[in-house]
């Protein structure tokens, strides 16, 4: 009997039709270590699951990754779902995965604690980037679905707390695949506008996956990028979120938000009562001591008997302007003194006082004082100073007392 000869191909497909026909190969879960974990441009994703005893190829297609919520990473334990079949043009069997779990944790845990490391190690939860709160807001925008119970208890609690300010309510979605986007788009909205002076972000109790929009970077992103603070109010007092982190403030429940935004008109109240009763307590204290003064003064000569206060200190003035006149001629008549004596010893040394006796002087024409006979030649005119004025002279002969 003649054997048949089968192409690869044709093996392959046979192969292939058996192993999708096989019920225990469709809809699997396979538990595995993460290998080879690659992510092309097409958005498909590669990997291989391994365990001590083997290894098995895996590929998980576009359309089923984009719902994965967490990021798989080589040497991750996980629970792949799927079916078994071959590859025809390798030959190879691989398994064509369409969910993905964390071993042990839940997939939506995993997520939430990659997205809070990421987000952490960008300094998102950093203190410094925390905005603070306007002490009394003039208006609060509350990003919420308009029709739970939460925004129905921040409308009571603020209106109660603090009615002098202005509610806008931004309807959102708060669970969903659009929820993030709408949540973001608010922030941004009421950025973009100016609405508010503090956002209110949050809703009320549920799941996790209820939650789980305030678990999403793009509205954790939204957050940090508001310049308007934000309180994040999301859930129970228990449930934590990536928007708490993120958040200026966060908020145990969305009606500890509403009490955390305005200050209680009652305890303003009080404190103006307090305020107005120290106040008017000061302004006795200081009347009381502007009356203590004004009698003080009141009681002064000056004002008891003004007239004769004045006589008595025109008195001490006049008094004290003779004083002041005497001191000053005496110390005029003492210069006075002083500067003739210095003028009678300045005119007994003046050497004019000496021509009066009959002395002279006789000078060069150059004005030079002849001080010897030597100094003068026959012939030389020279001048001769006397008490009444000068005398020019020719001379005849300069002789030497010693000659």
């Amino acid at each position: 009997m003649e054997k048949q000869v089968l192409s690869v191909g044709q093996i392959s497909e046979y192969i292939k039709s058996k192993l999708d026909t096989d019920p225990r190969l469709s809809n699997i879960a396979v538990r595995g270590e993460i290998s080879n974990y690659k992510v092309y441009p097409s958005g498909h994703h590669y990997f291989t699951l391994k365990d001590e005893t083997g290894a098995m190829r895996c590929v998980m297609f576009k359309s089923n990754a984009y719902r994965l919520r967490f990021r798989p990473e080589n040497g991750m334990k996980v629970i792949a779902m799927g079916s078994v079949t071959v590859y025809v043009r390798d030959g190879a069997y691989q398994l064509y995965c369409t969910a993905m779990a964390m071993d042990g944790i839940g997939d939506l845990y995993a997520a939430f604690e990659q997205l809070k490391s990421k987000l952490a190690a960008q300094g998102l939860f950093n203190p410094e980037h925390k905005k603070p709160l306007p002490r009394y807001p003039g208006t609060i925008g509350i990003i919420t679905s308009e029709a739970g119970a939460a925004v129905h208890d921040m409308l009571r609690i603020l209106r109660k707390r603090y009615p002098l300010t202005q509610v806008r309510l931004l309807p959102v979605r708060v669970q969903g695949t659009e929820a993030p986007g709408e949540i973001a788009s608010a922030i941004a909205y009421a950025n973009h506008f100016q609405l508010a002076d503090l956002l209110i972000v949050g809703r009320g109790g549920g799941s996790i996956e209820d939650l789980w929009a305030f678990n999403d970077e793009q509205v954790a992103r939204a957050i940090f990028a508001s310049k308007i603070p934000v309180i994040s109010a999301v859930g129970h007092e228990p449930d934590v979120t990536i928007s708490d982190f993120v958040a200026d403030l966060r908020a145990a429940t969305p009606s500890n938000a509403a009490e955390l935004a305005v200050p209680d008109q009652d305890a303003l109240r009080q404190q103006l009562d307090s305020l107005e009763q120290a106040m008017t307590l000061a302004m006795k204290r200081k009347l009381n001591r502007a009356e203590e003064r004004l009698a003080h003064l009141a009681n002064r000569p000056v004002l008891q008997s003004p007239f004769e206060s004045f006589e008595q200190r025109r008195k001490a003035l006049k008094l004290l302007e003779t004083r002041l006149i005497g001191a000053q001629n005496q110390t005029v008549s003492k210069y006075r003194q002083r500067f003739v004596a210095q003028t009678a010893k300045l005119d007994a040394m003046s050497p004019l006082k000496v021509l009066t006796r009959g002395y002279a002087v006789a000078s060069t024409q150059s004005g030079a004082i002849i001080r010897s006979a030597a100094e003068v030649n026959p012939g030389e005119q020279i001048t001769v100073r006397v008490s009444d004025g000068s005398i020019r002279a020719n001379v005849i002969e300069g002789k030497m007392d010693h000659e």
